[in-house]
């Protein structure tokens, strides 16, 4: 019989001794597994789509927009485009795709994302897969080991996605231009840059990192008025974090996606005005 002090072990993960000793998996009779199953489904379609991009080093300028995947272009093998930072300070022995550059930036930002780490533990791992359902590995290590342990680099990539996400928001501005760059222009791709900045700052901003950073280590709020108001404004944000995750991965790979389909002349930009 488990004591106190020794974990009582079935064939489905790991209980402590101060549990019901239940040798079944779950008692719970709901689909619980289709949350878990949709997320996975969600991030495998994305990371085939966006890994696609990625690499395929093409249609990714149609003027004025630039693809979200490929900005910053630095590379000499970028193609011309007069819609965005387009440097090439990584000279011509860069022969792979410009987007694997900086890409790894908000990637890793993502995946070590407090939401995201939830969905994929639950998603891929079933570490457990929902609540109520017990762990399913016979040891459990949290993120005290390699490699989970590396999600404690998450504060240092929100820096970086912060200055990713102020170059998107350049793009962004240059998308008011006509194919021709008179400035005044606004078509339904510029629609969708903006739409696509305004979601990406709101889940950055929404970030835990972001929050303590914010508001984190006073120990009177009171005499930090203006961080206690900042503070306020991202907690009501990091409530809708998930949400904003998934409408902001949306965003980047139609608005991706959008451009593709301007590049190879599939239709022309409809112009609002």
């Amino acid at each position: 019989m488990a004591t106190d002090t020794e974990p009582h072990r079935s064939g489905h993960g790991v209980r402590g001794g101060t549990r019901a000793a239940v040798t079944a998996p779950h008692l719970r009779t709901d689909r619980w597994w289709l949350g878990p199953a949709a997320t996975a489904a969600g991030l495998l379609a994305f990371v085939v789509y966006s890994t696609w991009r990625a690499f395929a080093n093409d249609d990714y300028y149609a003027a004025p927009y630039v693809s979200p995947f490929y900005s910053p272009c630095l590379a000499e093998n970028c193609v011309p485009m007069e819609a965005g930072p387009n440097l090439a300070l990584f000279g011509d022995w860069w022969t792979l795709s410009p987007a694997l550059i900086f890409l790894i930036l908000p990637l890793g930002f993502r995946l070590t994302c407090y939401y995201y780490r939830k969905a994929y533990y639950r998603g891929f791992w079933a570490s457990p897969p929902a609540c109520a359902v017990a762990e399913p590995h016979r040891k459990y290590t949290g993120e005290t080991r390699f490699p989970l342990i590396l999600q404690n680099v998450h504060r240092y990539f929100f820096y970086a996605a912060v200055v990713i996400a102020l170059i998107l928001t350049y793009d962004t501005l240059l998308a008011f231009r006509d194919p021709e760059y008179e400035w005044g222009h606004m078509g339904l791709g510029t629609l969708l840059f903006v739409v696509n900045i305004a979601l990406i700052w709101a889940y950055t901003i929404s970030c835990h990192s972001c929050r303590h950073i914010v508001g984190g280590r006073l120990r009177h709020f009171s005499r930090h008025p203006v961080r206690y108001r900042l503070w306020g404004w991202v907690s009501r944000l990091n409530a809708r974090h998930m949400l904003l995750a998934w409408a902001s991965l949306i965003s980047i790979a139609l608005t991706d996606l959008y451009v593709y389909l301007l590049a190879t002349g599939a239709f022309d930009d409809p112009r609002l005005f």
